[in-house]
């Protein structure tokens, strides 16, 4: 059940930098939603602007792969956003609209959870942290469905077994216990802010939600899978793309399929030319001997 869970006693290192970037974005999160709130959308366009030249920032101390993982993880999630919120309902921004900080937050979150997983911390405690969070999200679950919470949260319960589901058979399940944090500091301080606020009824099943539903986590465990499928296809793309460019519009295999063509062409040409050169020197020769040269005709 744990197969993908890092062994027991296994050797683990502590980097500085993953360290870094988790701090940096929790704080930021708190940061953002104090600014946000009292602010215009013109503010939002500045907080985006600023989540752009982070993630970038971030980003060039990355291999290729977890750079092409984070833009698949913010285009998804920016489809997700309009299609969640602006389409369906799901829930409600200030504006009614998507912030421009929101995409590029995704990839810090994403990225986020990537430098947790990977930290030596969670790579040692894997065990205890996702003791933990089961515990704790399967509390705030029960809550939730139990009639004391002033928002029924039947959706966020569905959400915490598929979550639970993710956890045990899921490729990264450390990602997800790294996403589990974040997002759910993110959306706590989110929702109290007034940043944006959940529906009561989620639009899709019709279940009652909380606000945030408990298990909003599982979300970041679809990001994932599409980001850890979707990274290799885009980084082939470029790669192609870049090639075809160099080879002047011709992708590798056609350059491949017309070799034998060109070369034939070259033979050819070669060959022209050597007769040319041949026909000129013969040429030239029978021009300097006397007896080859043509007397012209008497004509008396």
């Amino acid at each position: 059940m744990l197969r993908h869970f890092p062994q027991i006693n296994v050797a683990h290192s502590h980097r500085k930098r993953d360290y870094v970037i988790a701090a940096f974005t929790f704080f930021c999160v708190a940061i953002c939603m104090t600014f946000e709130v009292s602010g215009s959308v013109g503010r939002q366009y500045a907080l985006g602007v600023i989540a752009l030249v982070s993630l970038i920032g971030f980003l060039l101390g990355e291999n290729k792969e977890v750079r092409m993982q984070v833009v698949v993880a913010v285009a998804f999630t920016t489809i997700g956003e309009y299609v969640a919120s602006v389409y369906m309902g799901g829930y409600t921004y200030r504006f009614e609209n998507v912030p421009a900080y929101v995409p590029l937050g995704h990839g810090m979150v994403y990225l986020t959870s990537i430098a947790l997983a990977r930290s030596g911390l969670f790579i040692k405690h894997a065990r205890t942290i996702a003791t933990t969070v089961i515990v704790v999200c399967g509390a705030w679950s029960i809550w939730g469905i139990s009639g004391f919470a002033e928002q029924g949260d039947s959706g966020g319960a569905v959400l915490f077994c598929a979550f639970l589901v993710c956890l045990f058979k899921g490729r990264t399940p450390l990602v997800y216990l790294a996403a589990f944090f974040i997002t759910t500091w993110l959306e706590l301080i989110g929702t109290a802010a007034g940043a944006w606020k959940w529906a009561a009824v989620d639009p899709v099943f019709g279940l009652s939600q909380g606000n945030p539903p408990s298990g909003v986590a599982v979300w970041y465990c679809l990001v994932d899978a599409v980001a850890l499928g979707g990274g290799p296809l885009l980084n082939r793309g470029l790669k192609n793309a870049s090639e075809w460019f160099n080879s002047r519009g011709y992708s590798p295999k056609r350059v491949g399929r017309f070799s034998v063509f060109s070369d034939l062409r070259g033979h050819a040409r070669e060959a022209f030319q050597a007769q040319i050169l041949f026909i000129s020197q013969v040429i030239g020769t029978s021009l300097k001997k006397p007896d080859h040269v043509v007397e012209p005709l008497d004509k008396t």
